[in-house]
């Protein structure tokens, strides 16, 4: 799909220096920009590219003045880089905008779907799913009976929900992410041997939530797992049965959260880090990366380490730590001195 200066400057009220009719087709770094791309200056410490770029089109802030010529068409604007996100958005929602039913795939007469919606080749639909308007579920995902999926919401190819579970508005599941999988419910005999748990409930996922790539949330075993408003869960991570995880939290990859863990609202979870079971975490806590959390947590605590401690006592511990085996040798001549004069 091809724009020209003139329509991109109309999306971002922006003034065109150059040719208004010059074309671009794709999106470009400034120091890899081709003929028909389009690319941006909004780091001062590009500036240089853009007397080299061959880029079509540049955005640039309203306050740049060229010091040499350029072969390139800027589009001046309040800020290049906030309307160059403006326009990779714009940009998505025409490149993911499909609309129809494609074939082979099978949809239950049960099923009740919303207006404009995209269902990919070998998407399965179950009993009684419904389905809002303008949702986008691509090839060879899988929907269980008695699922709801809200307006606007994407299923990427390869997601899998299972029965009963509930997704809100405008909410994104990347490819290969599992809502609703069996929690990890065994109960062993007096034989040694492990018996499962039924796991009954489901899993809600409420409005705005972005679920990434190969992650898995487990259904409760009874009630819900729940993921709150506007979370935004990267790739690889493992939400176990009956979480419950507060709004606007951000939780980076290869985390796990075991079941039953309640995490607040306004959270910062770094990756890999590692949350045993059944404990609270507050409100505006920041976690970094590859941390054990083994015990309840306050509101607004930073953490670090693994054990975690306190993020200022862990930085202040790690002098210590890095001088270990300093210390140990000075406290070993220490010790000769004192016997020595025994």
């Amino acid at each position: 799909m091809k724009f020209t200066a003139e329509q991109i400057a109309g999306i971002l009220e922006g003034t065109i220096v150059g040719d208004p009719q010059v074309e671009v087709s794709k999106l470009a770094k400034i120091e890899e920009g081709i003929k028909g791309s389009l690319t941006f200056l909004a780091n001062p410490k590009y500036k240089q590219f853009i007397y080299t770029t061959n880029a079509s089109i540049t955005i640039v802030n309203l306050d740049f003045e060229p010091e040499q010529e350029l072969t390139t068409t800027l589009i001046k604007v309040e800020d290049a880089y906030g309307a160059f996100t403006k326009l990779l958005e714009y940009y998505n929602q025409i490149k993911l905008n499909k609309t129809g039913i494609e074939q082979p795939s099978y949809i239950s007469d049960s099923a009740k779907i919303g207006a404009e919606p995209y269902i990919g080749a070998f998407t399965y639909i179950g009993n009684n799913v419904t389905i809002g308007n303008n949702v986008k579920i691509f090839p060879n995902s899988y929907i269980s009976d008695n699922v709801t999926i809200g307006d606007n919401t994407f299923v990427f190819s390869g997601g899998k929900i299972y029965s009963d579970c509930v997704i809100g508005n405008n909410c994104v599941i990347n490819s290969g992410a599992i809502i609703g999988a069996d929690g990890f419910g065994f109960v062993p005999d007096e034989k040694g041997e492990y018996s499962k748990v039924p796991q009954i409930g489901n899993v809600i996922i409420e409005d705005y939530v972005d679920i990434g790539a190969g992650t898995t949330i487990d259904r409760a075993t009874l009630g819900s797992t729940v993921i709150r408003r506007g979370v935004k869960l990267d790739n690889q991570i493992q939400i176990a049965h009956n979480v419950e995880i507060g709004r606007n939290t951000v939780i980076a990859a290869q985390t796990g959260i075991a079941g039953s863990t309640k995490i607040g609202e306004n959270c910062q979870i770094g990756g890999q880090v590692g949350i045993v079971g059944h404990i609270t975490i507050g409100n505006n806590v920041k976690i970094q990366a590859q941390s054990g959390i083994g015990r309840n947590v306050k509101d607004n605590e930073v953490l670090q380490g693994s054990p975690a401690l306190n993020y200022g006592d862990y930085n202040k511990s790690y002098v210590y730590f890095k001088n270990l085996p300093k210390i140990v040798k000075n406290i070993n001549e220490i010790e000769k001195r004192v016997n020595g004069n025994n």
